[in-house]
C-alpha cells in the first residue's frame, strides 16, 4: 500500500483534516507535537504525541493517529479513523476497583458526546496497573497507571470538515486519565488534588 506523507499530494478531505489539526488550539497544559504516522495502515496518515503538563510537572501522555483511506474501509464504516492513546497516574486506591476499566471507556464516550463528535464502530480496551518498590527504592510510593486505546470513525462533512470536535474530545480523554477535570473556556488549570498531597 503507497502511503502518501506529503498532505498536499492528499484528497481534499484529508487536506482538510490536517490543516484543521496544525492550526487546533488546544486546552492549557496539552503540548502536541507532529510525529511521523503510522505506514502500511492506510494511504494517507497523519500522527501526534500529547503531553499534559502541569506546573512542570508531567501528568500523563498520549498520541492521536487519523487514518484516511477514500475508498473507504469496511471495518471502519467510513473513510477516516481515528486512533487514540492516553496514559496518565491515577490513585492506587482506584486500581483495586474491578469497574475502573468500564468506567475509564465511559470517559472517552463522555468526551466524545460532551464535545458533539459524531462518530460510528468504537473500539478499544483498557489496562490499569499497580506497581510497588523494594529495597532501596522502598521509600518511592506506590504507583499505579491508566492506559486507555481506542479508535473510532468520525462522521466529517464531505470535505473533511468536523474533526475539531474529535481533537476536544480526545483532549478531554487525557485530561481524564490523569484525573484533571473538563476546563471551561478561559479558565486556567489549577493543581490536581493527588498532586497537591504529594507536595506536602
Amino acid at each position: 500500500m503507497a502511503v502518501h506523507p506529503d498532505p498536499t499530494a492528499a484528497p481534499t478531505p484529508f487536506q482538510r483534516v490536517v490543516a484543521d489539526l496544525r492550526a487546533h488550539r488546544w486546552r492549557p497544559g496539552v503540548t502536541i507535537e507532529e510525529i511521523p504516522s503510522p505506514q502500511r495502515v492506510a494511504p494517507y496518515a497523519v500522527a501526534v504525541s500529547a503531553d499534559l503538563t502541569l506546573r512542570d510537572q508531567e501528568l500523563g501522555t498520549g498520541r492521536l493517529v487519523i487514518l484516511h483511506d477514500p475508498e473507504g474501509v469496511e471495518s471502519w464504516q467510513g473513510a477516516f479513523r481515528v486512533v487514540a492513546y492516553a496514559k496518565g497516574e491515577v490513585d492506587p486506591e482506584m486500581v483495586t476497583d474491578t469497574m475502573l476499566a468500564e468506567v475509564g471507556w465511559s470517559w472517552l464516550l463522555e468526551a466524545l458526546g460532551s464535545h458533539d463528535a459524531a462518530y460510528v464502530a468504537p473500539s478499544g480496551n483498557v489496562a490499569c496497573t499497580w506497581s510497588r518498590s523494594f529495597g532501596a527504592l522502598e521509600e518511592q510510593p506506590p504507583q499505579a497507571e491508566m492506559e486507555i486505546r481506542a479508535s473510532w470513525t468520525p462522521l466529517l462533512d464531505g470535505d473533511g470538515g468536523g474533526i475539531t470536535a474529535h481533537l476536544d474530545a480526545f483532549a478531554e480523554l487525557l485530561c481524564d486519565t490523569c484525573g484533571i477535570p473538563p476546563l471551561p473556556e478561559g479558565v486556567v488549570m489549577m493543581t490536581p488534588l493527588r498532586q497537591r498531597r504529594q507536595e506536602r
